[in-house]
């Protein structure tokens, strides 16, 4: 079975795994981007897939899977949005400690230990793929992405968000997140392996996707705060593309 997964990355968060839900451990700062991520992911799946957001269940009958799970910071609001979720990750620690949480929450999540390309060779099919702060940790951009690929439905949407490549978010990401504040262990981030946004939306289309959007995800230092922007992409950012239907396919 062929794998783009980066051992030395799995061992960095299955390092960590215990600490997912302590919003001042670890994992902190993706506690405070989480309202942020959440805020585009509800706002892309609502418009592509016409649902209210004000409805009591507005993602019943849709498959989301969410890659890189974690312990379950995003698997747990789509489910209670009413999605049917299946949560992967490659660190087999992160598997128990998502799924007490999920059942401590009064939620069913199918999370699995596994990979993308495991799940694409078993023929795996999802309306949402949710690929969020991952790719920049795996050994081929190019071929997982394929497999997320794979992964989708046809008209399937696809959300991906990694860091930019550049001084400035050398200086946030890595100096600030991981010497100063030390949010992070040193190393959690390898900084030549982010991608810049022209290069993620050449990633997708080389992986037979079409890019939609993209976003930045700005923090506010004095706010302590995450907001959404369509021009400042220069640190974190996110991604929406699609996988092309069978009728836009033979029209193209």
């Amino acid at each position: 079975m062929t794998t783009t997964i980066d051992p030395s990355e799995v061992a960095k968060f299955e390092a960590m795994a215990a600490e997912w839900w302590d919003p001042n451990g670890k994992f902190k700062p993706l506690h405070q981007m989480n309202p942020c991520r959440l805020d585009y992911i509800t706002s892309q799946i609502a418009m592509e897939f016409d649902r209210d957001l004000s409805a009591t269940a507005p993602f019943a009958g849709l498959r989301v899977l969410d890659i890189g799970c974690g312990g379950g910071l995003l698997s747990e609001p789509l489910a209670r949005l009413g999605a049917e979720v299946v949560g992967a990750d490659a660190a087999p620690r992160n598997i128990p400690v998502a799924q007490l949480h999920a059942e401590q929450s009064g939620l069913t999540i199918d999370y699995r230990h596994t990979t993308a390309e495991a799940l694409a060779e078993e023929g795996e099919e999802f309306d949402v793929v949710l690929n969020m702060e991952v790719v920049e940790h795996v050994a081929s951009p190019r071929d997982y992405l394929a497999a997320c690929h794979d992964l989708l439905k046809p008209g399937g949407l696809m959300l991906c968000s990694t860091l930019n490549r550049n001084a400035k978010s050398f200086a946030m990401a890595i100096v600030g997140a991981e010497w100063v504040m030390r949010w992070l262990p040193k190393g959690t981030h390898d900084w030549n392996k982010f991608i810049t946004p022209d290069e993620l939306y050449d990633l997708l289309r080389g992986a037979g996707l079409r890019p939609v959007d993209r976003k930045g995800m700005v923090f506010n230092p004095i706010g302590w705060s995450w907001s959404l922007s369509p021009r400042d992409l220069s640190v974190n950012y996110v991604t929406a593309s699609l996988r092309p239907s069978a009728s836009h396919s033979a029209s193209a």
